[in-house]
Parts: C-alpha cells; sequence; structure tokens
C-alpha cells in the first residue's frame, strides 16, 4: 500500500478544512505500523484511505501498484471483504451469535464451502487463544476474549493486510497485553497490520511507528 501526496478536504460550510494534506506513506508487505497522534490528527482518515474506505481529494493511494480511483464501488467492496480485515475499539460482536458463528459471518456473506467455514473458524478460535470458547455468546466473554474473537473474525477471508483502530482502547492493561502478542504472533506468521493508537506503550510492540499531527506526518522510527 503507497499514498502518494494524499490530501483529504472536508467542506464545513464555507470552509475547506484538511483532515490530510499531502501525506506520503508506504507500507510493505509484512509490516507491523503503528500509526500515532493525538485526536483529530488525521489518524482515522489515513486508516480509511489505507482500507478503501474513502478516497482521497488530491494525490494517490495505491494498492498493490493500482490507484483505488480505478475501482469501480463493487471492486472496492470486494477488495474490503476479501483483501482487507478491519478490528475497531467496539469489537461490534453480534450478541445473538456465538463466537464461533460470528468468526463465521463473513465467510457466509462471500458464500466459501460450508466445510472450509467449519474448519476455518475452530482454527482462527484456536489461533486467538479461545478454542473452548466457540459457544459462547459475547456477553459470557470478557472484553479481552471479545476483541480476539473481533480478530478471529476479520483474519477469516484470509485478507493480506489487518486494520486495527485503536484495539485496545476499551481493554484494560492485560487484556490489551494478550491482544498484541496475538498481533506479534500474526505479523511474524506474514501478515501485514497497520494499527492507530494513541497509546505510545501499545505503539511499542510494532516494528514501525508514524507520529501524526494536523494532517501531516512529523516524525516516523
Amino acid at each position: 500500500m503507497e499514498l502518494q501526496g494524499v490530501w483529504k478536504i472536508y467542506r464545513m460550510g464555507d470552509f475547506d478544512v484538511p483532515a490530510l494534506g499531502g501525506v506520503d506513506l508506504t507500507i510493505k508487505a509484512s509490516e507491523f505500523v503503528a500509526i500515532t497522534g493525538p485526536s483529530g490528527c488525521g489518524k482515522s482518515t489515513m486508516l480509511n484511505m489505507i482500507g478503501c474506505l474513502d478516497k482521497p481529494t488530491r494525490g494517490k493511494v495505491l494498492l498493490e501498484g493500482r490507484d483505488i480511483s480505478e475501482f469501480g464501488a463493487n471492486e472496492l467492496a470486494r477488495i474490503r471483504g476479501k483483501k482487507i480485515g478491519f478490528i475497531f475499539q467496539t469489537f461490534n460482536l453480534y450478541p445473538t451469535l456465538t463466537a464461533l458463528e460470528n468468526i463465521q459471518l463473513p465467510m457466509r456473506i462471500h458464500e466459501f464451502p460450508e466445510r472450509d467455514i467449519e474448519e476455518a473458524s475452530k482454527k482462527l478460535l484456536d489461533t486467538v487463544g479461545l478454542a473452548e470458547r466457540g459457544a459462547h455468546f459475547p456477553a459470557q466473554l470478557s472484553g479481552g476474549q471479545q476483541q480476539r474473537v473481533a480478530v478471529a473474525r476479520a483474519l477469516s477471508t484470509g485478507p493480506s493486510i489487518l486494520l486495527a483502530d485503536e484495539p485496545t482502547g476499551n481493554l484494560d492493561t492485560k487484556a490489551g497485553g494478550e491482544v498484541m502478542e496475538v498481533f506479534k504472533r500474526l505479523n511474524s506468521e506474514g501478515l501485514t497490520i497497520v494499527m492507530i493508537t494513541h497509546d505510545m506503550r501499545i505503539a511499542e510492540y510494532a516494528g514501525r511507528v508514524v507520529k501524526m499531527l494536523d494532517g501531516k506526518i512529523v516524525g516516523k522510527t
């Protein structure tokens, strides 16, 4: 994924408000990148660009060398569904589905073969350390366990990149650390991860940290 001179400008009444101001960023395969900065600095807008959820006002967003502006709505939806996994701060699990059923849902939407769905979902539960919790509903799981189910669900369609928006924001230190250990293991197995966080302790799990301020990148480590 590559961002070249990306601007995102929102029209607010009579004023133009830039959320991103000429951002350049390259994310290589198998990297683990953390994007940090204060609220309102453009982190979420950046993640929306990387996740093909939005298109830039100016500049280019390249996915595997192709400008996403060339993609139609259906192709972008397919890319988001199969190439990109999303994890959010609020888990977004369906309360009436078990952990296993929540993981299976994206595969059912994309019409995976039933045998593959059963096999993959059980393997993913084991991957996130919840093999014995498949029949539990979200309300029966701790916050950290719910987020690990959300991680497994995001991986269910076999994406090449995982995007996480404040994945530990609703978790205590211990649960957040457990989720990050899962991230580290997945990254060591070759998964590309881009994560937004305001917590520098969490950012330290990443291999590279990109710091943002006022819609611009102000530092990389």
